[in-house]
């Protein structure tokens, strides 16, 4: 039973980190696909992205599929492993909008880096360990750390924070609201996806 364990942990591990090695990707890199699930039949969704265009998408055989819950800023600890999605300030701090916690498995095997996101223009996408925290009456500071660099994020009563959790084809039905990282562009225009995000009963922010 404890193989069998932490074989599925190795197993969800691996499958995160395909997720989230894209969350830092090249700026040619294809963007994210934020939407909602129209009509689901078997491998083939319906989905209304959040700009209201519909497209076809076809699940790969193997696509990955991993879970967003809710979560709060009582979830975060110091030398958690997060992921924040924000919006840089004047005073070179992030304020963040988006703040996802991963799964102990994923600590060192997701990358702890910074970079451009598409969420919203100018944004940046931090994953990163926190150092430490500092509250305040408008919400919590983090000094977090990554490879090469610290930076400082805000947190806001605003702030959408969800934990990654393991998921499963099933939970992509009509409602969900989702997020495709990895995906091609086929010939009839539908879209191949290979990994993505359900909310479960929450809107991924990222």
């Amino acid at each position: 039973m404890y193989k069998t364990n932490m074989m599925r942990c190795a197993l969800a591990a691996a499958a995160f980190s395909m997720i989230f090695a894209a969350s830092v990707a090249p700026a040619q890199q294809p963007g994210r696909i934020r939407a909602q699930i129209e009509k689901a039949d078997g491998a083939m969704l319906s989905i209304k992205t959040r700009d209201g265009a519909m497209l076809n998408v076809k699940l790969a055989d193997k696509a990955r599929v991993s879970a967003l819950v809710k979560a709060s800023l009582a979830d975060i600890k110091q030398d958690s492993f997060i992921g924040i999605a924000g919006m840089p300030q004047a005073d070179g701090s992030i304020e963040a909008f988006s703040v996802h916690i991963f799964l102990p498995a994923q600590r060192g095997v997701v990358p702890d880096r910074t970079g451009p996101w598409d969420a919203r223009p100018g944004s940046t996408m931090t994953n990163a360990y926190v150092e430490s925290m500092v509250q305040s009456k408008d919400g919590e500071t983090l000094t977090v750390k990554y490879k090469g660099g610290k930076q400082k994020i805000v947190v806001t009563p605003e702030t959408a924070i969800a934990a990654a959790a393991p998921g499963n084809k099933d939970e992509l039905k009509a409602g969900a609201q989702i997020i495709i990282f990895g995906w091609d562009k086929q010939p009839d225009g539908s879209v191949l996806a290979k990994s993505l995000y359900v909310g479960r009963n929450v809107i991924p922010a990222m």
